[in-house]
């Protein structure tokens, strides 16, 4: 498995991973982890290797979903192992990949998910798009001030869950992982990691080339798909700043600028994650003597 905050060269690292375990006679098989990249079409701001830069290793769990369709951690821990325990069955090694940190915990961690009631999520998904993050925060800081706490005040897609988990069971909303949480198999977990000033550095390079790329028109082509209506997909990063922009609510200089915020902000929320696990070994990318350690732990 491989993580780390974005722009941490992750899908690099894991091709590289790759080519060690074919050149030591094994077969991998990439997984993606990355909430946004199972969405079809959402490939400029989501850094999607295309199929031609994929180095012919297939990949698992990239456009799976319409941009109206609603992902979950659940329905990605389901689908992750069963793509894994496919690729172990036919003898082949899966590399996990990704940096949204539930979705490679739903992947990791053996751990159960509370059940859902659509009548009460939509009702707070109704406040949220009324009254914004900001009402939807007060409302969970009254009712579950721990939660409020950990999850910020700007993810308005896991307040609202906070919200609908907490009527549903009368129990606090757990953020993180149990502690005591076990895995799932016994995963090696390679953590990519790179000093501050140079991850915000190529992050704000990273933005600047989204919108150089064509992000704005890949967005343009998405509209009329639904990418308005998309719960998750509507609020990723870079692609709500694309639509404001569309809109005349944001100039292009103003889009960028907030995404380049944003993107800061998640990637130190990806540091402080990740340096929960236990078990990671850290390293950058580009090290060959670190794919060849990561590749000497699979015992090939």
């Amino acid at each position: 498995m491989v993580v780390g905050a974005t722009g941490t060269g992750k899908s690099a690292f894991a091709l590289d991973l790759a080519a060690e375990i074919d050149r030591r006679g094994g077969t991998a098989e990439v997984v993606n982890a990355d909430a946004m990249q199972l969405y079809r079409g959402m490939d400029i701001g989501t850094a999607k290797l295309r199929p031609e830069e994929r180095g012919g290793v297939p990949h698992h769990l990239l456009d799976e979903l319409d941009v109206t369709a609603e992902a979950s951690v659940e329905w990605y821990q389901r689908r992750a192992r069963e793509v894994t325990a496919g690729i172990l069955r036919d003898g082949h090694v899966p590399i996990v990949v990704g940096g949204s940190g539930l979705y490679v915990s739903g992947a990791i961690f053996d751990f159960r998910f509370p059940g859902t009631d659509d009548a009460v999520r939509a009702r707070y998904e109704a406040l949220l798009d009324e009254g914004g993050v900001k009402a939807v925060h007060e409302l969970l800081r009254e009712r579950d001030p721990a939660a409020a706490a950990a999850i910020g005040p700007y993810n308005g897609r896991r307040m609202v869950r906070a919200l609908e988990v907490g009527e549903i069971t009368g129990e606090p909303f757990q953020v993180g992982l149990p502690d005591d949480a076990p895995t799932w198999g016994e995963p090696r977990i390679v953590g990519l990691a790179e000093d501050r000033s140079e991850l915000v550095a190529r992050l704000d390079e990273r933005v600047d080339g989204m919108w150089r790329d064509g992000l704005v028109a890949e967005v343009e082509r998405l509209l009329p798909l639904g990418l308005e209506r998309g719960v998750t997909a509507s609020r990723a990063i870079g692609y709500a700043q694309a639509i404001a922009q569309l809109r005349g609510d944001l100039t292009e200089t103003e889009a960028q600028e907030q995404t380049k915020a944003l993107t800061r902000r998640y990637a130190r929320r990806q540091v402080s994650w990740f340096r929960r696990y236990p078990r990671v070994t850290w390293t950058r990318a580009g090290d060959p003597a670190a794919v060849s350690a990561a590749a000497d732990t699979l015992g090939l």
